[in-house]
């Protein structure tokens, strides 16, 4: 009887144990219910031995260069360095041209110090108070230095002080209001001048790669990137005539900006940089640029004759606010100078009758088949055809039209 209990005892522990064993070692997952059917085994993959990963290809090179060369501004020679030493190995090919920009430029950008001289109401001392700062750039290698009107407009007394820090006195050689120019002399060696080379702002193309050189809040040889963000912007100048074929960028311009270069990718000068629209009078992305073109059609009449030439007619032209008054979007001539062009072509000015009441004669219409609705409109015209050209005008007189060629003369 007891080796009876014994077996049953020893039949009912084994028959646990394998209860047990068959919950511990079941592979069905925890999330599966218990009346499924258990998901069929997945043969075991072998784990390979750790091996190191394959050196990247020179293609995948080449596309992460690009990737991380700011837009595609160019490849990069090599991943960056962990350390900077100073070497430009690690820079992509953008950067090393504008670093190479900026270092042919920088003896080139001037900073442009102003000044009077007042008397003291009381004591009768005559004092200097400094007027302001701004940029400017070697013109050529007799000391011209071409900067904006508005920087030296306040001034009896300038200063240009050069990359190295040597300064000079300069004398006032001639002024384009019109246009926001201005030329300065000093007196340097000529082989310590570094002209900037000349380029063009005709064939400029928005979304050009442009710099900005010079010395924002009085702080020198500063450099800004940007882009060509527009063109053919017109902007008021000092005199309140229209300067026309701007050239908007995004490069940043501040205060003291004014009269320094816009430069293209090659270092060639396509504006001088005049002015910036901004409600807090800091750099909001929009800069303005005098473009290159009138710079060099002007800057060598300001150095030969203290004033740019104008081409003209022989003709003084109504304001074009007071022709708005009488209805009329012409070039209405106020006046007819004796011994001119205008005069031998018989054109007419106003006329007052008796009565005292005005009388508008000739108007000019058109120009080469382009409409005139302005004086600035045919002044611009004027200053593009030049000197010595001859133009074709379009002459309004009451209902009656005509048409007349005559030749531009240099005007006073």
């Amino acid at each position: 009887m007891i080796r009876s209990l014994r077996l049953l005892a020893l039949a009912v522990l084994l028959f646990v144990a394998g209860l047990l064993a068959g919950v511990v070692f079941n592979p069905q997952s925890a999330g599966q219910s218990a009346g499924e059917a258990p998901p069929p085994a997945r043969p075991a993959t072998p784990v390979a031995a750790a091996e190191p990963l394959p050196a990247p290809s020179a293609s995948s090179l080449e596309r992460e260069a690009e990737a991380d060369s700011n837009g595609g501004v160019g490849q990069r020679a090599g991943p960056r360095a962990a350390s900077n030493d100073g070497s430009t190995e690690d820079l992509t090919a953008g950067e090393r041209r504008d670093i190479r920009v900026f270092k042919n430029v920088q003896a080139s950008v001037v900073n442009i110090s102003t000044s009077t001289y007042r008397r003291d109401f009381f004591s009768l001392n005559v004092f200097e108070i400094p007027q302001g700062t701004g940029s400017g750039f070697v013109w050529d290698t007799e000391g011209h230095v071409v900067t904006n009107f508005h920087v030296v407009e306040s001034g009896t007394r300038f200063s240009v002080r050069f990359g190295d820090q040597t300064e000079r006195n300069a004398v006032l050689v001639g002024v384009a209001p019109d246009k926001d120019l201005a030329v300065l002399r000093v007196e340097v060696p000529a082989e310590q001048l570094r002209p900037i080379p000349i380029g063009r702002s005709a064939p400029l193309q928005v979304g050009q790669r442009v710099l900005a050189i010079g010395n924002p809040f009085g702080l020198d040889q500063t450099l800004t990137i940007g882009v060509v963000s527009a063109l053919g912007r017109e902007l008021r100048s000092p005199s309140g005539r229209v300067i026309r074929d701007v050239v908007q960028t995004d490069a940043a311009i501040n205060p003291g900006n004014s009269g320094g270069p816009l430069l293209d990718s090659a270092g060639r000068l396509i504006g001088i940089n005049t002015a910036i629209y901004s409600p807090t009078g800091t750099s909001s992305g929009i800069g303005f640029a005098v473009p290159v073109d009138t710079v060099d059609r002007l800057v060598p009449q300001l150095i030969r004759s203290g004033r740019p030439l104008s081409p003209g007619i022989g003709i003084e032209l109504l304001n074009d606010a007071l022709a708005e008054r009488f209805g009329l979007r012409s070039a209405v001539i106020r006046r007819v100078l004796p011994n001119s062009p205008a005069a031998a072509a018989g054109l007419l000015g106003l006329e007052v009758d008796r009565r005292r009441r005005l009388h508008v004669n000739d108007q000019i219409v058109g120009i080469n088949g382009e409409p005139v609705h302005s004086a600035d409109d045919l002044l611009y015209a004027f200053e593009k055809a030049g000197v010595g050209a001859r133009v074709r005008l379009e002459i309004l007189r009451g209902k009656a039209r005509r048409q007349l060629e005559i030749e531009l003369i240099a005007e006073e």
